[in-house]
C-alpha cells in the first residue's frame, strides 16, 4: 500500500491529542492525521450522554485492563481505559478542575520550565467557557464548564453536615486551593448535558470541514518509525480489516496521546525504554530510557456505603455530584483527602466479599489526593495486541494506608452529624463493627478501587534527569520529530481530577510544537 504523508501525525485521538490536532489544523498551510484505534463517538449516546458515563465500564468501548497481583491492594481491580475518540475524557465523569497552583508551580520547581501556574492558567482559561464568577475564567474557549445545581436533598443534606464538622462550603475553580472544603463539582457538560469531551469540544466542530485535518478510527498503532538518525518519521497501524499493516509519515513532528499505560506500551514496543526490559521480551533497543512505563501514580480510591433511609434521587447529571477535600495533618498546603460523593451504591469490589448492598443506597469514596506508592507498566510481549502489564503497587507506602484509614472515619463522623440523621440508614459496608485500624485496612486492602487516573509513567523534567523521558517541551530525550501529549508526562499527578489538565497539556504541546516550527 503507498505510503501517506502529513506535516503531523497524533497517535491516538485521546484527551489531550485532540486538542493537539485541533489547534494545529487550524494552519490550514499544514495538514495533521489522528489515528485512534476506538470507535468515533460522534452521534453515540452512549458515550455522549453523560448520565450513561457507569456503562461504558468494562465495555467495548475499553481496553480494561487487569493490574498484576497485588502484595498491598486490590487484585481484582481493573483499570478502564477508554477505547473511543476523545480518550478518557469521553470515558468519565466529567468532574472539572483547574490544578492547584501549588501542583503547577511543584511541577516547574522539578525541572519542567513553563509549566507553573503562572504559565500554565492563562492555559485553563484559554480552553474552557465557564459560567462559574471570577474574572480569570474564560468565556469563550471550547469546552463548556458548568456548575452542578444540586437537587439532591441527600446532598444537600451531606454540605450540610460538613460544615457542622467544620468544612465549609466552598466554591471550586476560584483560582485559589481548597485545603479543607466541600461544594457541587463544576463538570464539563452542555445544558443538554452532553459531555464536552475534548472529541465533543474541539474536533466535532471542525471534522469535515477542515480539508487539511484527517481523522481515522478503528485504526491500531503497532509501532513508531524511528530511522537510523533516531528521528521518529510517524508510524504504522492496523488497518480496520485487521489484517492490513499501513504506514503514515509524519514531514514535522509526531505526537504520541495514547494514554498513561498505552503511551509507555507503544515507546517500549518501538525500542524506547528500559533496555534490560526490551531485551527480556524481544524489542531491538533504539534508546535506553530508564524512566519509561515507570512512577506509574494513580489515585487509590475506597468506599462506605450506607443504605438510605429515603429515597434517594433517580436522576442526575452523573451520579457523582460532590467533592470534599480535607487535610489529615497540620502544615498542609494542598488537601491530602478527597471525597467523592454517590447518590447510588457502589459495590463493585464489596459484593464479592459478602458485604450488604441495596439499590437505595449512598456512598462516600474516599481517595487519597497525592499518594506516595509507585508502580510501573511493563510489556508483556512484544505483540502490540497483548495488554500491557500494569503493577500500580497500591497501599505500599504507608502514608497512603494512614490517609485512607483517617478518610472511612472522617466519612462516618461526617454522616454522624445531624443533618444526615435522616437519611443514614445501616452502613452497609464496611459496616459498623469494622472499626480498629487492623480491620479497616484489611477491608481497605481487599475492596479498594482507583479513581480511574493513572498518571506520570512518562514524566517530563529537566535535560538531566535520566529518569525523565521528555523534556520540558514534551520531547522524547534522544528522538527527534517525537513528543508525548497526555496524562503520562505529569511528574506527579495532580491533586484533583486530572482531565481538564491534560486538555491544558494539549493545548501547551500545541503551542510549543508551533513555536518550535519557526
Amino acid at each position: 500500500m503507498p505510503t501517506e504523508e502529513f506535516d503531523y501525525v497524533i497517535v491516538g485521538g485521546g484527551t489531550a491529542g485532540n486538542v493537539v490536532a485541533a489547534r494545529l489544523s487550524e494552519d490550514p498551510s499544514v495538514t495533521v492525521c489522528v489515528l485512534e484505534a476506538g470507535p468515533s463517538d460522534v452521534g453515540d449516546d452512549n458515550v455522549l450522554r453523560l448520565d450513561r458515563w457507569m456503562a461504558l465500564l468494562e465495555s467495548g468501548y475499553d481496553w480494561d485492563y487487569p493490574v498484576e497481583p497485588q502484595e498491598n491492594g486490590n487484585s481484582f481491580m481493573r483499570h478502564a481505559r477508554a477505547r473511543v475518540l476523545g480518550g478518557c475524557s469521553s470515558h468519565n465523569s466529567c468532574i472539572a478542575f483547574w490544578a492547584p497552583a501549588e501542583d503547577l508551580d511543584g511541577w516547574e520547581a522539578a525541572g519542567c520550565t513553563g509549566w507553573g501556574a503562572r504559565d500554565t492558567f492563562p492555559l485553563y482559561r484559554r480552553l474552557e467557557s465557564n459560567d462559574a464568577p471570577g474574572d480569570h475564567h474564560g468565556r469563550s474557549g471550547p469546552v463548556t464548564l458548568r456548575t452542578i445545581k444540586g437537587a439532591d436533598p441527600c446532598g444537600t443534606a451531606l454540605l450540610a453536615a460538613c460544615a457542622e464538622h467544620g468544612i465549609p462550603t466552598t466554591p471550586f475553580n476560584t483560582g485559589r486551593t481548597v485545603l479543607r472544603g466541600a461544594n457541587w463539582f463544576q463538570i464539563n457538560s452542555d445544558e443538554n448535558n452532553t459531555r464536552q469531551s475534548s472529541s465533543v469540544a474541539y474536533l466535532h466542530p471542525v471534522m469535515g470541514k477542515r480539508p487539511n485535518l484527517t481523522v481515522r478510527t478503528g485504526v491500531r498503532a503497532e509501532r513508531l518509525l524511528i530511522d537510523e538518525d533516531r528521528r521518529c518519521t510517524g508510524a504504522t497501524y492496523l488497518d480496520p480489516d485487521l489484517i492490513h499493516t499501513r504506514t503514515v509519515r509524519a514531514r514535522r513532528e509526531t505526537v504520541v496521546s495514547c494514554g498513561s499505560i498505552d503511551t509507555p506500551k507503544l515507546l517500549m514496543l518501538s525500542g524506547i525504554g528500559p533496555a534490560e526490559h526490551l531485551r527480556e521480551v524481544g524489542v531491538d533497543v533504539v534508546v535506553h530510557s530508564p524512566g519509561v512505563g515507570e512512577n506509574l501514580q494513580d489515585h487509590p480510591e475506597g468506599v462506605i456505603m450506607w443504605e438510605a433511609a429515603r429515597p434517594m434521587v433517580t436522576t442526575s447529571n452523573q451520579w457523582w455530584e460532590i467533592g470534599i477535600f480535607a487535610d489529615t495533618e497540620p502544615g498542609l498546603d494542598r488537601p491530602d483527602l478527597m471525597f467523592h460523593y454517590g447518590s447510588v451504591p457502589f459495590d463493585l469490589n464489596t459484593a464479592r466479599y459478602g458485604y450488604p448492598t441495596s439499590e437505595n443506597a449512598f456512598c462516600l469514596t474516599p481517595n487519597v489526593t497525592r499518594a506516595r506508592s509507585r508502580g510501573t507498566v511493563r510489556l508483556r510481549t512484544r505483540d502490540f495486541r497483548d495488554k500491557p502489564r500494569v503493577d500500580p503497587r497500591y497501599f505500599t507506602h504507608e502514608h497512603d494506608v494512614r490517609v485512607m484509614t483517617h478518610g472511612l472515619r472522617l466519612a462516618r463522623e461526617i454522616v454522624s452529624r445531624a443533618p444526615m440523621a435522616e437519611w443514614a440508614g445501616a452502613e452497609l459496608a464496611p459496616g459498623p463493627d469494622v472499626r480498629t485500624d487492623d480491620e479497616l485496612l484489611d477491608y481497605i486492602r481487599t475492596t479498594h478501587n482507583t479513581v480511574y487516573h493513572p498518571s506520570c509513567t512518562v514524566k517530563m523534567g529537566a535535560a538531566d534527569d535520566a529518569m525523565a523521558p521528555l523534556d520540558a517541551r514534551l520531547r522524547v530525550k534522544g528522538i527527534a520529530g517525537l513528543r508525548v501529549a497526555d496524562g503520562s508526562v505529569m511528574p506527579e499527578l495532580v491533586t484533583v481530577n486530572p482531565c481538564i489538565t491534560t486538555m491544558m497539556i494539549g493545548e501547551k504541546c500545541a503551542d510549543m510544537v508551533r513555536e518550535d516550527a519557526g
